[in-house]
């Protein structure tokens, strides 16, 4: 089964997809571009934060708006498009607004659309900020992401963006191991990872990097802790993306 039906991906309708939360959300969002591109649609990747420079390999033209790169015009179809406003000194593709990103939405040039909405600076889970994340208006699904290679781990830098509202969050401390009970209060929490979500669009979990089966167990003790507080959610994933073993819970 393609990854894009666990996610309630409509092929016979456009859509624009947001990822959210850490653990892989760039890897999420090409593998999902690829699946989409398989079916003779046109993808467009964009960020309204910032992700690494994507290799020439990974898409067919890449837009760059302070080099006056006009995004406007005609795109075959089975095809990725990847839009940025510059490219940092640290090769990073800076993001968009979120107002652009609707507006594009609605032009129609594109099939999907698919964002990169937060940053987590490589850690597999992260608590927002105040102004995070930054979510477009027209989602129409959002994917909230979290590596499961962080169970177990202490609540601290090196595991954790945002440790400290991580922890007024879920209620825990500095220093403890994060459990399933902490991940599932981050997940169904109105300040968690899928706030500012518009209230329009779907939301699904995926819990990434659940490569043993150890990872697959905790995954399914986290969905139903999330189910038995009544948080209303379309789906929970879990697997990797880097590899085949992708369920739906």
């Amino acid at each position: 089964m393609k990854i894009i039906e666990y996610f309630g991906i409509n092929l016979k309708s456009r859509e624009l997809i947001s990822i959210v939360g850490g653990g892989g959300k760039t890897t999420t969002m090409f593998r999902l571009a690829n699946e989409l591109k398989s079916f003779n649609n046109r993808v467009l990747i964009t960020t309204t934060t910032a992700i690494y420079n994507p290799h020439a390999s990974q898409y067919n033209s890449l837009i760059v708006l302070d080099k006056n790169d006009n995004i406007y015009g005609r795109y075959p179809n089975n095809t990725i498009t990847v839009v940025g406003r510059e490219i940092s000194a640290q090769n990073k593709l800076l993001g968009v607004s979120p107002e652009y990103i609707d507006y594009i939405f609605k032009s129609e040039i594109f099939d999907y659309i698919i964002v990169e909405a937060d940053g987590s600076k490589g850690r597999p889970i992260k608590a927002p900020a105040s102004h995070e994340p930054v979510i477009p208006l027209c989602t129409t699904k959002t994917i909230g992401v979290i590596g499961m290679d962080c169970l177990g781990k202490r609540i601290n830098d090196e595991y954790v963006h945002r440790p400290e509202l991580f922890t007024q969050i879920t209620n825990t401390s500095i220093g403890e191991h994060i459990s399933e009970e902490a991940i599932s209060k981050l997940i169904v929490s109105k300040n968690g990872i899928f706030k500012k979500v518009p209230n329009s669009s779907n939301k699904y979990l995926l819990l990434n990097k659940a490569d043993h089966e150890k990872d697959m167990k905790a995954a399914i003790k986290i969905k139903k802790l999330v189910i038995e507080s009544g948080y209303n959610i379309d789906g929970i994933i879990a697997g990797s993306m880097n590899g085949e073993n992708v369920i739906k819970l």
